[in-house]
This record gives C-alpha cells, sequence and structure tokens, in this order.
C-alpha cells in the first residue's frame, strides 16, 4: 500500500529534494506505510531510506542520517491516520450513540473502534476490530498503553451486552498484551443489574490478574431520552450508586492487604449519585482515567485552591459569569464562593444549565447544545458581559461550536457576551477568574 503526500513545506527535507502533493510515500527502510503507526514507527530509525513514486512515475528515494528527524521531513497527508477510520462492529446494549437524536454534527454519529486512536488519542478500544495482526503488531511497536473498554470479563456476558459473537473470545488479547508489557488501562460502563454486584467483582478479580493492567474506570451507564426501541435499561440512583463505590473500595482493600496498589475507581458520578462526599486527591493515584471523568472534580479542586492561596487578596474589581452542567455546577459555584472570599471586590455568578436537549438525566457540560446555554441564560436573567465555559462544550480551541452547529460567535451575539473558552483545569478556572 503507498500513502498519497497531501502538502509540503518547501523549507522541509522532502521539499527539497523535489517531492510534491500528490506525490506517493511507498516505504521507510523496505517496510511498507499502510498508516501513522507504521509512519510513526519506521521513521524512528537511526538511518532511513524513504522511497517516493512522483507523479511522473519517477522514485525518488531520500536518505537521512540519524541527525535527521521525522518532523524535518515536512510532509503530510490527506487525513491523520492515512487511512480510513475503523468503524465499530458491536451494537452495545448502552451505546450512547444510539441515543443520539437527528440533527447534531455528521461527525457525533460515527462510531469509531480504532487501536491507533487508542495510543494516539487515548480513546478507548472494544478489541473486537483487532485481527492477529493488529495485535502483533501493537506487541512489536510497544505501542502502549492500550485502552480499552472491557464491561465484563465474563465472555458470555460481553457477548450479550455487545451484541457481538466475537466480543468474549477477543478478551484473550488482554493476557497476551499483558505477558508482553503492554500497558492496560480499562473501562466498565455499568448496567444496572446487569453487569455490575458480583459481576463487577468477577471482572475486577479477572483483570488484577493480568499484571500489566494499570487502571480500571468504573463509569455508569449514560441515558438520553432518545431510548425508544432500545434495549430496556435502568439508570443508577443514591442506593445502586452507593453500593458500587462500596465494592470497589472493598476491592482494593483486597489488593492492598496483598501488599498491591489500588488498580479500581468509580468515576465522580456515582459520588455525586449517591450524595456521598468526594474524596481528596490522594484516592485517585496517578490520575490515569481523567478522561472517564474519574478524580475531575477532586485535581479540579486541588489545583484552584492551590492557585488561590499563592495569591495576596487583593481588591481589584473583577466581574464574570461561569455557565456549567449540573454536575459540574456544586463544585464551580464554592470554588467560585472561595474566590470571592479571597478577592472580596470579585462579582463571580455561576450558572447551571440543565440538558433539555437529551434529558435531564444527561448532567456533564460537555453534552450541553448552544440552544440549550442561550435560552436558560437568558431565564436565569444573564444580561451579557464576560462569560466563561469549559473547553468541553466546544468541538475544539479551533471549531468553536456547540454539538448543535450553533458558534460561540452565535451565542455571544444572541447574549450580548463576551465568551472566553477556558481548559478544563482548576489552575485555568483560578486564572480565568484572577484575570479578569
Amino acid at each position: 500500500m503507498s500513502v498519497k503526500v497531501f502538502s509540503v513545506a518547501k523549507n522541509g527535507i522532502c521539499g527539497k529534494k523535489g517531492i510534491r502533493p500528490g506525490d506517493l510515500l511507498l516505504s521507510v527502510n523496505s517496510h511498507e506505510i499502510n498508516d501513522v503507526l507504521d509512519y510513526r514507527f519506521y521513521t524512528l530509525g537511526e538511518r532511513l531510506e524513504i522511497v517516493f513514486l512522483c507523479a511522473d512515475k519517477r522514485k525518488v528515494t531520500i536518505k537521512l542520517s540519524s541527525a535527521d528527524t521525522c518532523n524535518r521531513l515536512g510532509i503530510s497527508f490527506e487525513t491523520f491516520l492515512m487511512d480510513k477510520h475503523r468503524h465499530c462492529k458491536n451494537s452495545c446494549i448502552f451505546c450512547f450513540i444510539d441515543q443520539l437524536p437527528k440533527g447534531l454534527r455528521k461527525s457525533l454519529y460515527f462510531k469509531d473502534d480504532d487501536s491507533r486512536l487508542s495510543f494516539l488519542f487515548g480513546n478507548y478500544i472494544t478489541l473486537t476490530n483487532l485481527t492477529e495482526a493488529d495485535v502483533d503488531r501493537i506487541i512489536k511497536m510497544r505501542i502502549s498503553p492500550v485502552n480499552v473498554s472491557v464491561h465484563t470479563m465474563n465472555p458470555e456476558l460481553r457477548v450479550r451486552m455487545m451484541r457481538n459473537p466475537s466480543a468474549g473470545r477477543v478478551l484473550t488479547y488482554l493476557k497476551r498484551f499483558s505477558d508482553a508489557g503492554i500497558d492496560i488501562n480499562a473501562q466498565v460502563v455499568l448496567c444496572p443489574g446487569i453487569n455490575d454486584g458480583d459481576e463487577l467483582l468477577f471482572s475486577l478479580r479477572k483483570l488484577s490478574e493480568l499484571d500489566s493492567v494499570r487502571s480500571v474506570a468504573a463509569v455508569p451507564v449514560g441515558m438520553t431520552e432518545f431510548r425508544d426501541g432500545l434495549y430496556p435499561l435502568e439508570s443508577y440512583n443514591k442506593d445502586s450508586a452507593a453500593a458500587v463505590i462500596d465494592l470497589i473500595d472493598s476491592f482494593n482493600m483486597e489488593l492492598e492487604k496483598q501488599g498491591r496498589e489500588k488498580i479500581a475507581f468509580p468515576s465522580d458520578e456515582f459520588f455525586l449519585l449517591s450524595e456521598r462526599e468526594i474524596p481528596d486527591v490522594s484516592y485517585y493515584g496517578d490520575f490515569s482515567q481523567l478522561d472517564n471523568g474519574v478524580g475531575m472534580y477532586a485535581l479540579t479542586a486541588d489545583e484552584f485552591r492551590s492557585a488561590l492561596y499563592e495569591k495576596a487578596s487583593d481588591d481589584k474589581n473583577r466581574s464574570v459569569s461561569v455557565a456549567t452542567g449540573v454536575a459540574a455546577y456544586p463544585l464551580i459555584k464554592k470554588l467560585s464562593d472561595e474566590f470571592m472570599s479571597r478577592f472580596p471586590n470579585s462579582d463571580i455568578k455561576v450558572y447551571c444549565i440543565k440538558n433539555r436537549f437529551f434529558g435531564e438525566k444527561v448532567t456533564v457540560a460537555g453534552l450541553i447544545t448552544g440552544t440549550d446555554l442561550i435560552s436558560q441564560l437568558k431565564e436565569n436573567g444573564f444580561t451579557g458581559g464576560r462569560l466563561l465555559l469549559p473547553s468541553v462544550m466546544v468541538k475544539s480551541p479551533a471549531e468553536r461550536i456547540f454539538l448543535d452547529d450553533v458558534t460561540v460567535e452565535d451565542a455571544e451575539a444572541q447574549l450580548n457576551a463576551e465568551i472566553v473558552i477556558s481548559e478544563c483545569a482548576g489552575s485555568a478556572l483560578f486564572d480565568s477568574f484572577y484575570k479578569t
């Protein structure tokens, strides 16, 4: 297979050698290049011999010494992965994408399950898309960690939950990765009465038998109002959420009695649902499961307070509004009150945005639409000015659009606001308040 060059930097190594957009990258050190992982892996060699096929059918060979690096080649490709994303082959009973209404960004409806995205961006994969060759390549290239959506270590239950006949068989890949020293972070989406309770304890114990499992995140199933015709699932409540926390804490105590470190962590949402106090940062180890909402509350509060007490109190006038989801609202309100106590001439208003679009069981800030944001701020008396939003509400810093394709500029115009996008970290939140 060859990969088409999309752009060439004039001052890069390839540009100076006459490589142009549309030329084909054939090989690196005689290895065929199929995707971005091949490209990154084989261009790490001490000496490189890179072969291109030009538009006029000439082959051009570029030889580089160890002093040169892949980054200096100056070429990019049409897609980041260099080929197509791999579509999910499962039909999970809890799939969130199946619960999406019409009218959202087209990209939101694509179900990816691509091991390359696991390595590059931390995406979680189910293993059902992997071939034996993929497993061998992960081991050969030392692609680590691999982030796996396990859900259960019971093969038969995994087949039923994911509705894929190979879902149980591919669990054997976990041992192959572990035996090869490939680190594994696992995710378990818990569905009440299905894979929690004794099934969860079984899964945790089986995962703990694999030496390379570094962490296991337990997250509650997400439920929107758009579940007509889908598998009947229940949501967690105060008591059932508390039971999950207790089971995980008890399991971790088993490990600690064996002289081992804890590996299993309930997501912050379980603490919120159970109405229990969020643990402090010491509970979460190295925070390896932040992307699953594990420890985000504790880390945000710790970072914010560290920054807060490094600054001397002053009498500067500061005014800013903050909008966030139901889940984060109590924390952001508490931190803003602490800020105003230390800086008494500050005026920080925090607005709680309920999710009318997906349904009020969805409480995270990252699933708030522009329409909900605008309408509820107006309803709650927002009169304009500086408005702080968490970065998870928009697609990216470069593409400032909400899930429903409303742009930040649209929201600014309708709200008479200057919208500031803040990273989801306690230190960034403090800076957004302090530098207002």
